[in-house]
């Protein structure tokens, strides 16, 4: 699943390229997405132009001139694609062009998504706090406001795994299953201990790999194992500087022990029993 860094690569590839069209048109296929469309959809958007391009956790945010924002959410195999002249399609079954917006220079901004996972929702700006999705969600881990003390409080007395605290969206927004693994490894803390037993210098280890992480990884255009892809249809170039995700029974890239795999919380983890404590 797409995560923050993805979403994050997405938002700044699309505010050079699509920032300041205008939607002429827009073509929906009539297959169920994880949420029903609007009835006047294409109606509502016609006419009216990408004014601001935002991210909130997963989440990618098209604020248009007037009253209206479009949410989107990848799911699990999901893409948003800038096409136009030169634009190579080949990866995309044209089956799952789901939302197809036509903009003024003829480039088409398309919603890809095989498996349906993925979002795309036409809301009232003034709603947007309030809505499910994106109520009750922790802060950003790039922000000032996710620090040693923050995740300490929140670590406090807590039996749960710490990757699974950090992966929790209400204590802080964005960070899936590939970057907690790759954070605690760059922390030196293994993924399975209990919250409650991270020592302080460990929080301040995490708080302090995180921003290095997922910064790394926008750089890169984020991770691609399988289906995701940039708004220019490019993968992302991040699993080659991956050290412990996905890679169990590989030698460490730090020590040479072979990485580990576990699972927590129903989700696979990768870790190294030398380097991570």
């Amino acid at each position: 699943m797409p995560e923050l860094p993805e979403v994050e690569s997405l938002r700044r590839v699309l505010r050079r390229s699509a920032l300041g069209r205008s939607i002429t048109d827009a073509r929906i296929r009539e297959i169920a997405l994880r949420r029903r469309r609007t009835p006047d959809f294409a109606e509502r958007v016609r006419g009216r132009t990408i004014h601001e391009i935002r991210r909130r956790a997963k989440y990618l945010i098209l604020d248009l001139d007037g009253d209206d924002v479009l949410l989107f959410h990848l799911g699990m195999s999901g893409s948003l694609t800038h096409r136009g002249r030169g634009f190579d399609n080949s990866e995309f079954d044209p089956r799952h062009d789901h939302v197809d917006f036509i903009l003024d220079d003829g480039s088409h901004l398309v919603f890809n998504d095989p498996r349906r996972f993925g979002m795309v929702r036409l809301v009232a700006r003034a709603d947007l706090p309030g809505l499910a999705e994106l109520r009750g969600l922790g802060p950003e881990p790039l922000s000032p406001e996710f620090d040693a003390a923050y995740l300490a409080g929140k670590a406090r007395g807590k039996r749960v795994a710490i990757k699974n605290l950090i992966m929790d969206q209400r204590i802080v927004a964005g960070i899936g299953n590939i970057y907690a693994s790759e954070i605690l490894f760059c922390a030196k803390v293994r993924p399975g201990r209990r919250s409650g037993r991270v020592r302080r210098a460990e929080i301040e280890a995490i708080v302090a790999a995180t921003p290095r992480v997922l910064r790394a990884a926008i750089g890169s255009n984020g991770t691609t194992f399988r289906s995701y892809r940039d708004s220019r249809g490019q993968p992302g170039r991040f699993a080659r500087r991956l050290h412990v995700y996905g890679r169990d029974g590989e030698p460490c890239h730090v020590c040479g022990a072979m990485v580990r795999k576990s699972v927590i919380g129903q989700r696979a983890s990768f870790y190294c029993a030398r380097c991570q404590k």
